[in-house]
């Protein structure tokens, strides 16, 4: 049996313009919820090669991350099943870019919103995840990092 805890590495995107953070509305087994631009990390990529990537499925924008908002480290654990994962989350800011106009949005994903900060904090009893918020907050105080805080050894990237 493999005891080995392996949590799960997700990317996600915070992206601000004029006041208002940028949201999708998606299908959950929980039901229909709001979450950052945000999925899992792929085989074969960076994390910010992921963010840019589920931000386009998620949006239909290209996204060009700028800095790394924070790491974070949250457990959920689902009623339903009893299922329990762990994420551990890479939170991007960055330009959003064009949208593509013949980009379908991922399975799942019903629209996208903007909300403003009190918007986003009235909302909370629809996010995905706590970190939704948390996120959104740590932008909004100002926490940026460095790209290069987060390294990817060539031996991940795909060839």
């Amino acid at each position: 049996m493999d005891t080995r805890w392996k949590p799960s590495v997700t990317v996600a995107a915070v992206i601000e313009r004029n006041g208002r953070y940028l949201l999708i509305e998606e299908h959950t087994p929980e039901g229909l919820r709001l979450n950052n631009p945000a999925g899992h990390l792929d085989p074969g990529e960076s994390p910010e090669q992921g963010v840019a990537r589920e931000t386009l499925e998620e949006t239909a924008h290209h996204f060009k991350p700028t800095a790394l908002v924070g790491v974070y480290l949250s457990r959920f654990q689902r009623e339903a099943t009893g299922e329990d994962i762990t994420y551990l989350r890479f939170a991007f800011c960055g330009e959003l870019g064009e949208e593509v106009s013949d980009q379908a949005l991922d399975t799942g994903i019903v629209r996208t919103l903007w909300m403003t900060p009190d918007e986003v904090r009235a909302s909370v009893d629809r996010h995905r995840s706590p970190l939704v918020l948390r996120c959104v907050e740590d932008h909004l105080s100002g926490l940026r990092y460095p790209l290069g805080l987060v390294v990817t050894d060539a031996s991940v990237l795909r060839v």
